[in-house]
């Protein structure tokens, strides 16, 4: 754990313009410094990076923040990987906070598995230079097309012959045989002796999403070896279901593009990288897991399935689409050419023509099974009917209400027949499938709760539930809607405005003597009677912003302090609410002549009204929703009363309101 001065030096020391620079070309445009966009395509600028306020924010697509989101937005990182990345730049060292043993020796376990892979990842790459890596291994790669910039960008490498020439190696350098075991590169056999997984391969390696390589994939050249390719076992280091080929080079382009072409084999997405397809990614030989799907999932919610156009590609891409519609996302298929693959066919064509080919022939799911189906149905009326719940089936996997209705109606049209019938399927099917979820979630309980009966339950460690440090942030949903809108509105207020005088007239209701600032009148108003926002997320942000001023920090500084909070919601909110380009919801256009001193004055106290009616309103609901289950004579009476109080204030709000 980084302690919180080092944090704080880090993120003092951290220039905006300095880290942004490594990464953008950025040029001088009055006190800002511009350039296009590294996390959309534009070809005006839109980015502006401020070094008086140590912040970015593009006016394009929404992303803001400090030199640390922008090393956690670009490079993909969480927020203890960013401010290690910038010590480094910076030259801050680091002296973690003492740990247990138990934290100590898991942590050096897994580092010393780290490092014991990127010493095979060195030692297979310059095999390369020897005589039996150029003449085989380099050969091989070279007959592919591959050049020999991409081959030292990916590491690519040669497992040579003899029994153990890496793990001799390997403990030659100094590491430990049970590591070389862990990592998976080396056997350990019933008699004790070693030897290397890998012999006569040419190695692939897998890198994790920060770069450190974390498993291989090597393929024979024999032909009559059956184990075409021998890929690394799970370890600690390695999960299988949760790995991409590629991730690491593609991830920027996939965020920047908004889109994702997965491929099927490990040259594929080397030939298709080098090519220019850059946000491009492979299964590593595996059918494609929920997890892969959730890894892509962060960088976008397009999914392009690129796979050979023989039979097995077409039934490996059907299996693929029905896990990628329940995670949410969009999904297309494309498939090549009969007897092409996408090495083939990307050493075939230019970039040009491999852009088109995708463009021109990718095609939604809905439209790709049915076209793929009927042909197998050719005129049968129960195939057909077959064809069409099977279709249904696929529609129910997708999690979103519109986008279900939008492909029934597709379907519908496409057939013949009347949507509801479709609909009546898809209720049934999903009905189907939450009555499976429950049971598995009641069987699940009843065994947690047997092993906690047996005092059995273990914590699983943090880096395995959902890969190392990277739980992704879950779609807000807001505790409370009615009042989610106003809440955001009066944040809005206090990032953007929130050290600019109110100064009343003195025949206003709000009028003192002493001029407060947009920030001390919403404390006032929402404080006063000890509530709180309803809305968590909007609820810490707002308590985050108070801490930051009752230091005494500037509204820059403030924000700086926002924007660089450990917590990705309070971030996201931040950006979200502070750019210019969010509309306040009480604001209109016959409003653009005001003076901004004018319109807070106006806008602030009628947000706050709002907000304060709609608060009644919430306490109406209840003692009416109260007032129909009461039984009781008296109680009845009291609840009526209260209720006519409340309705009181609340049209003494609306007229105030209205004012």
């Amino acid at each position: 754990m980084i302690p919180q001065e080092t944090v704080n030096l880090i993120l003092e020391t951290a220039r905006v313009e300095e880290v942004v620079g490594d990464f953008v070309s950025l040029k001088r445009r009055g006190a800002s410094l511009v350039a296009c966009c590294p996390f959309h395509n534009e070809k005006t600028p839109s980015f502006y990076v401020t070094p008086s306020k140590g912040i970015y924010k593009c006016f394009g697509c929404g992303k803001a923040g400090t030199a640390v989101g922008f090393v956690m937005e670009y490079e993909h990182l969480d927020y203890p990987a960013a401010l290690r990345y910038l010590a480094q730049k910076y030259h801050i060292e680091i002296q973690e906070e003492e740990l247990s043993a138990e934290e100590i020796a898991s942590r050096q376990r897994r580092e010393s598995i780290l490092l014991v892979s990127e010493f095979a990842h060195k030692f297979f790459n310059e095999q390369l230079k020897t005589v039996e890596g150029k003449n085989v291994g380099l050969a091989y790669y070279h007959s592919r097309g591959i050049e020999d910039e991409t081959i030292a960008k990916w590491g690519l490498g040669w497992a040579p012959s003899g029994r153990s020439a890496l793990t001799d190696a390997a403990i030659a350098a100094g590491y430990k045989p049970e590591y070389l075991i862990a990592a998976g590169l080396t056997v350990q056999h019933d008699d004790g002796s070693l030897s290397d997984r890998f012999r006569e391969r040419v190695m692939f390696p897998i890198h994790s999403l920060a770069g450190r390589v974390i498993a291989f994939s090597g393929r024979t050249l024999k032909s009559d070896n059956p184990a075409k390719y021998v890929n690394s076992p799970e370890t600690e280091i390695y999960i299988k279901s949760k790995a991409l080929l590629g991730i690491y080079f593609a991830k920027s382009e996939i965020s920047r593009q908004d889109k994702c072409i997965l491929v099927e084999g490990n040259v594929d997405v080397i030939t298709m990288q080098q090519l220019g397809v850059t946000n491009v990614v492979a299964s590593c030989g595996t059918a494609l897991t929920s997890e892969q799907v959730r890894l892509i999932h962060r960088f976008t919610s397009n999914l392009t399935i690129m796979y050979d156009g023989d039979s097995a590609g077409i039934h490996a891409a059907i299996r693929g689409t029905d896990i990628v519609l329940p995670e949410g996302m969009n999904v297309r298929i494309v498939l090549l050419p009969e007897g092409e693959d996408p090495d083939s066919f990307g050493r075939a064509h230019s970039l040009q023509e491999v852009q088109d080919y995708i463009a021109a022939n990718e095609r939604d799911f809905i439209s790709f099974k049915t076209d793929l189906l009927l042909e197998e149905a050719a005129g049968d009326p129960y195939k057909k009917s077959g064809l069409i719940n099977d279709i249904a089936d696929t529609i129910a996997l997708i999690p979103d209400a519109v986008q279900r209705s939008v492909y029934v109606q597709e379907t519908a049209a496409k057939f013949g027949i009347e949507a509801q019938i479709i609909f009546d399927r898809i209720v049934k099917t999903r009905e189907k499938a939450r009555e499976e979820e429950d049971k598995a979630r009641e069987r699940e309980a009843r065994r947690v709760q047997r092993a906690s009966d047996e005092s059995l339950v273990e914590m699983a460690p943090l880096d395995e539930v959902d890969g190392p440090g990277f739980a992704p942030v879950e779609q807000q949903e807001f505790e409370n809607k009615l009042l989610a809108p106003l809440e955001a509105d009066i944040l809005s207020f206090m990032l953007r405005f929130g050290d600019r005088p109110m100064k009343f007239e003195t025949d206003s209701d709000y009028y003192t003597p002493e001029v407060v600032n947009v920030t001390d009148f919403i404390r006032g108003a929402i404080e006063e009677d000890g509530s709180e926002m309803q809305n968590s997320v909007y609820r810490k942000t707002y308590d985050a912003f108070v801490d930051a001023y009752c230091e005494g920090l500037d509204q820059d500084g403030i924000i700086r302090r926002l924007f660089d909070s450990p917590d990705p919601e309070i971030r996201k909110v931040t950006a979200d609410l502070s750019l210019e380009k969010y509309q306040i919801t009480v604001q209109n256009f016959t409003d653009s002549m005001m003076s901004t001193e004018s319109w807070l004055v106006n806008y602030v106290p009628r947000t706050i009204l709002m907000y304060a009616e709609r608060r009644v309103q919430l306490q109406i609901d209840f003692l009416k929703a109260s007032l129909a289950k009461a039984t009781d004579q008296d109680e009845q009476m009291k609840i009526m009363q209260k209720l006519v109080k409340y309705q009181k204030f609340q049209r003494e709000l609306i007229k105030k309101i209205k004012k």
